[in-house]
């Protein structure tokens, strides 16, 4: 029998998912370079990239740990 997921992984996977689709919505929206155009375009795709990371380690630290059973 398989373990259940952790708390930890899913509140990180979900974190991911909708920080993934803010940041498409937005795109879609605005659809030029005014949300990140004040940045220098070498810093937009590693802030595209950084923003959801740093959402799903914060949600996957901030999860409660779900304990498991010895077996």
């Amino acid at each position: 029998m398989a373990a259940p997921t952790e708390a930890k992984v899913k509140a990180a996977s979900t974190a991911t998912f909708l920080a993934g689709l803010v940041i498409a919505v937005l795109n879609a929206v605005v659809a030029d370079n005014t949300l990140l155009g004040p940045l220098p375009v070498w810093l937009q795709a590693p802030i595209l990239a950084l923003v959801p990371t740093a959402l799903t380690w914060l949600a996957g630290y901030q999860a409660r740990h779900t304990p498991r059973s010895i077996v």
